[in-house]
């Protein structure tokens, strides 16, 4: 309702808005709905009067009768002005008479442009009323004339300059009035330049015969001056009609875009909801069967009497830890996008999770040859942030460098302070890299190059993901930079605002009493 509300506001008249609006407001689909614009046109153009639209001809004819309605009292005042211009060469009678028809006849035209105009649209027939119009205009025209009559009345030659003089005010006149309808200042002005040229050419003389001609070339020119503007004004409503398509179209994708972002927001947080839930529900079972296959790899109850069931124990159970890490994955990654990732924050040494996580990963890193260096500086200040986060950032990064790492290959953990005052975990590895193309893919969510497809150690390609999520969490942010066969390199910055800088100790001075 809002949006057919503001379409009608942007149309220039109601009858192009209703008819636009009232053609396309049940289609719901482009293709539908240009087909069907395709064939009100051609319907709008084989019932109009002037071969573009039924409603531009309409919109033209309202044109014309606020036009005749406006200039009626300025019609009136110009004809009692040649009336009393034309005294001192006709007698009163006759001036009286003529003017009395003339504005009789306005009058009645602009009568019927003013029933016109307090018709509702759906009344309205164009050919009717501009059948009226034109019929109506013709009573005017044939009372204009009568002003060839003045010569039965007087005598003179100067009269006839006169009569030219007062038809080119007319004719002037009445094409301003009526300019939306040619056909109707033709009806309007025609008549009196006949009469008066037919009297011109009856006094029979070079200047007679020339203001003739005058008065019939600027018939002609008027006419064709008219039909030039009446394009120019069709044109100009054909140019507002497609502009305000071109908005119902705009405000109909708005609408459609707005409607799929809600429904792919409701969608994200729905599937987000679901991994939370059946991430949460996979965890409980699988703890049981990690702990259970744990005791019988063990053999705390006894030893197995057949050698091979120790090492299915074993398979179970690294099985099963990789199975809840991924799952663990899948849990942080729904509840960040969910926005139920809440950081606990704290002051934080990066230096001492640092150290935490290379205990941890150098058993993986000796597994397969890997030298694991750490250059990190002893003097940094703690940094405010959630410990756990920011370890499991490490951990993935470290992980993730091992994983692709070749045997006998080097890692470089470094932290320091970043150029804008934070801090900054880098880690460095001299591994395949990866392509260009690839690095977007890797980046996303689920995304895996295709290094990820060839190693034995598959993922569910969410580390780097959750990486990012949790730097944006800390307003920070994480850039990855590879060049096939000369490594990776990921950097997570923490911004200068989160960099726990000494402050100055404050110095107490005891108060001391004073004596006088």
């Amino acid at each position: 309702m809002p949006q057919q509300a503001a379409n009608r506001r942007s149309f220039s008249s109601p009858l192009q808005a209703e008819d636009v609006v009232s053609g396309l407001k049940n289609d719901h689909s482009r293709p539908a709905r240009d087909s069907h614009r395709t064939v009100f046109d051609a319907r709008q153009r084989l019932t109009s009067t002037t071969g573009t639209r039924a409603s531009f001809d309409l919109e033209m004819l309202r044109e014309y009768a606020k036009s005749r309605k406006s200039s009626a009292l300025g019609m009136t005042v110009l004809l009692l002005f040649l009336g009393v211009f034309a005294s001192f060469w006709v007698p009163l009678y006759a001036v009286v008479l003529w003017v009395g028809m003339v504005v009789l006849t306005n009058l009645v035209v602009v009568a019927i442009c003013a029933r016109f105009l307090k018709g509702t649209t759906q009344k309205l027939t164009v050919r009717r009323w501009t059948a009226s119009f034109v019929a109506a205009e013709a009573m005017y025209g044939i009372a204009w004339s009568m002003l060839a009559m003045f010569t039965l009345a007087s005598d003179g030659n100067e009269l006839a300059v006169v009569m030219f003089a007062i038809l080119l005010m007319g004719v002037g006149a009445n094409a301003m009035a009526s300019r939306a309808l040619p056909t109707a200042t033709l009806m309007t002005t025609l008549p009196a330049t006949f009469t008066v040229s037919v009297n011109l050419i009856m006094f029979s003389g070079t200047l007679y015969n020339s203001l003739a001609a005058v008065a019939i070339v600027a018939q002609v020119f008027v006419l064709l001056f008219l039909k030039r503007l009446q394009k120019i004004e069709l044109a100009s409503l054909a140019h507002q009609s497609d502009r305000d398509a071109l908005i119902l179209d705009l405000e109909d994708a708005r609408e459609f875009s707005d409607q799929a972002r809600r429904e792919a927001e409701q969608a994200n947080i729905a599937k987000s909801n679901f991994l939370a839930t059946m991430s949460h529900e996979l965890r409980t079972p699988l703890n049981a069967i990690i702990g259970f296959s744990e005791v019988l790899k063990s053999e705390l109850l006894g030893p197995h009497a057949v050698p091979q069931y120790k090492e299915y124990a074993g398979d179970i159970h690294t099985s099963g830890q990789h199975l809840l890490n991924l799952i663990n994955e899948l849990l942080d990654l729904s509840r960040i996008e969910a926005g139920k990732y809440d950081l606990n924050e704290e002051v934080v040494s990066l230096r001492d999770v640092a150290d935490d996580c290379l205990r941890m990963m150098k058993i993986r890193a000796k597994a397969k040859d890997i030298e694991l260096v750490e250059i990190i500086d002893d003097k940094l200040p703690k940094i405010w942030g959630d410990e756990r986060a920011i370890r499991q950032i490490m951990l993935n990064l470290l992980t993730n460098a091992i994983k692709f790492t070749p045997q006998s290959g080097r890692i470089e953990l470094s932290i320091k302070r970043s150029s804008d005052g934070g801090q900054m975990v880098s880690v460095k590895d001299n591994g395949p890299g990866i392509p260009q193309e690839e690095i977007a893919t890797v980046l996303s969510s689920f995304g895996q190059g295709s290094l990820a497809h060839k190693t034995a150690e598959q993922g569910a390609g969410l580390g780097l993901a959750i990486v990012q999520k949790i730097m944006d969490l800390h307003q920070g942010r994480f850039d990855l930079f590879s060049k096939l066969r000369f490594g990776t390199e990921v950097i997570a910055t923490f911004p200068r605002a989160r960099v726990m800088d000494a402050v100055a100790p404050v110095e107490e001075r005891p108060n001391r009493l004073k004596i006088y």
